[in-house]
């Protein structure tokens, strides 16, 4: 389960360098705007933080998963959205402000929530309970260093070269797709000799969580009155998550390779219902944008 030197060192330096770009997408204004109008945070916190572990654990009663395959379901789904969850965003052209202030949020909140859940899920399943803390000076540093700072230093760049910014913004995306595609045969890599073997035991499993999280994240920012790019905001953070998080509580701090099976699944498996997302994202926003000039047409 150990990710390989590609996932590990190439991936923060490229999510990097993708962060800037899309801070080069983003004024203080976008980020005003969320702030101003709080509901797409309150939903998406709601639904990252509380709604999807709870759907695990009903996922894992439906399917009578294995005590440890349970557990580990619950943990990757009880973690917060991933850093990549911003870059699927940006793809979609959903409000990626949005996302990268849910990704924050999330992460921070997480270190409350996620031993809570996690020893509800031991308790359940096994009757026992352990001492579960997350390295909040690690997180913090990881939000700071992958996320808050490059998107600043983006978004300085725009406010003194806003047509350097502009030119970047489709080398970005061109940039940001190869590295995911990348990303996903490091992973395939790195379980390529149990690949079968973890597809069987925990594929159902994680395939339904992963869009069972998409299609909760569409509905309530939908039932919410959230616009369609803050709905594929909300639905892209429930359905991309922090995998390495689930992997580090799994594997170092409940040292349990079996648990941590989900989460190497679901990892996996969660980028290609991202890029469907992505489809059907760029597709109703082209399609919106369409709609409009017509719409002042009809009525000028």
């Amino acid at each position: 389960m150990e990710s390989s030197p590609l996932v590990s060192v190439g991936l923060p330096i490229s999510l990097f360098i993708i962060m800037i770009g899309i801070g080069m997408t983003l004024t203080l204004r976008d980020f005003r705007q969320v702030t101003i109008n709080p509901r797409g945070m309150i939903v998406g916190t709601f639904a990252q933080i509380l709604l999807m572990p709870l759907v695990a654990f009903a996922l894992a009663w439906l399917l009578g998963l294995a005590p440890a395959m349970a557990v580990g379901l619950v943990i990757i789904a009880a973690c917060p959205g991933g850093t990549t969850s911003n870059l699927f965003v940006l793809l979609a052209r959903g409000h990626v402000a949005l996302s990268i202030l849910l990704t924050v949020t999330a992460s921070l909140l997480t270190i409350l929530t996620l031993p809570l859940f996690t020893n509800w899920a031991l308790q359940l399943q096994f009757g026992t309970q352990e001492d579960i803390v997350l390295p909040i000076g690690k997180t913090i540093a990881m939000l700071v260093g992958i996320v808050l700072f490059p998107v600043a230093l983006g978004m300085a760049v725009r406010t003194r070269a806003p047509a350097l910014a502009q030119r970047a913004e489709g080398a970005v995306s061109v940039f940001g797709g190869l590295v995911l595609a990348l990303l996903i045969l490091g992973l395939l890599y790195g379980i390529r000799d149990r690949i079968g073997e973890l597809l069987v035991q925990a594929g159902p499993a994680a395939i339904l969580l992963n869009i069972a999280g998409i299609a909760l994240g569409l509905l309530v920012s939908r039932c919410s009155g959230l616009s369609q790019r803050e709905s594929l905001a909300v639905a892209m953070e429930l359905g991309i998550k922090n995998g390495t998080i689930a992997l580090m509580v799994t594997l170092t701090l409940l040292e349990s390779s079996d648990m941590s099976i989900p989460a190497a699944v679901y990892g996996v498996l969660m980028f290609p219902t991202g890029f469907v997302l992505v489809s059907f994202g760029r597709r109703l926003i082209a399609g919106t944008a369409q709609s409009k000039p017509a719409s002042a047409q009809a009525n000028p």
